[in-house]
């Protein structure tokens, strides 16, 4: 089912973003927006994790650097029959995880120093199966494909808004009265929020896959319910510092949490931690 949603949500995108481009340009506003997103998409594929890495200054470490976390991802990745991923520490308090690369051939998991002094060894395990998931679903490429997409349409929504302060419009007949005021507020205001709410549903359908997958792996979906709760718990009371909203749905919980009130939840990349600890318990009943 989640599979399917996001397919769909994807599609959505992508209608979305040739909606955009005929009203912007016709077809050759289509045709400009095509080449500008694959050159995003073909960097964000290619670079996207280095980027990432790079960002929030992650570390890579070996069997003599921390052999029981190499140990854990070793073992994990074997169970979820994928490619043995780089393993990353970030140094900062506040406990949280992520993965990320291309494919499972050019994958890494990232966690914090704080993760592995604040959950036991069985909460850790689930956080990395979580993760290792994210690489076996190929996650990684869809959330990057998808937030590329998402970011083409509120770049056109800007340039568009620039466009009417300086009183360059369309060419054709089709541009003016009430018709081309919808048009313009379509183009503006309801393309940028759609997709970002499509965004958003993707993000959030590839968590609860990589929850239930994660379960599966590790073999204990209620450690890894436990280890949310505890995340979470640190997420509402402390900001990560380099942490940014276009980053943030890579964590395993949204490290911004508690840097908003109820609109920044309500737009949160991902589920209710509440909610995915229900579907967690719901799958160790079902596991018993």
């Amino acid at each position: 089912m989640n599979t399917l949603k996001t397919t769909i949500l994807l599609a959505a995108m992508t209608g979305l973003l040739v909606a955009v481009g005929a009203f912007f340009g016709g077809t050759n506003g289509m045709t400009f927006m095509f080449v500008i997103s694959i050159l995003m998409n073909f960097t964000s594929y290619w670079y996207s994790d280095k980027i990432v890495l790079k960002m929030y200054g992650a570390k890579e470490v070996t069997l003599h650097d921390a052999p029981d976390l190499i140990r854990m991802v070793s073992t994990l990745a074997q169970k979820a029959r994928i490619p043995m991923p780089k393993v990353y520490i970030i140094n900062t308090d506040v406990p949280n995880a992520f993965a990320t690369g291309r494919d499972p051939e050019h994958a890494a998991v990232a966690v914090t120093t704080s993760i592995m002094r604040t959950l036991n060894y069985e909460e850790l395990e689930g956080v990395i199966a979580h993760e290792l998931a994210h690489v076996k679903n190929r996650d990684t490429l869809i959330s990057t494909v998808v937030a590329s997409l998402a970011g083409v349409i509120t770049m056109i929504a800007h340039i568009a808004q620039w466009s009417a302060f300086l009183g360059f419009g369309r060419n054709d007949d089709e541009g003016g009265g009430i018709g081309g005021i919808v048009e313009f507020v379509f183009l503006v205001v309801l393309a940028p929020l759609a997709a970002t709410l499509i965004q958003l549903g993707v993000s959030r359908s590839r968590e609860y896959l990589a929850d239930e997958t994660g379960g599966t792996v590790s073999g204990n979906p209620l450690a890894l319910a436990s280890a949310l709760k505890k995340i979470e718990y640190f997420a509402q009371h402390r900001v990560m510092p380099e942490a940014t909203p276009a980053t943030s749905h890579l964590f395993i919980v949204n490290p911004l949490s508690g840097a908003g009130g109820a609109m920044v939840k309500l737009f949160s990349t991902h589920p209710t931690t509440a909610s995915r600890v229900a579907k967690l318990e719901a799958q160790a009943k079902k596991m018993r």
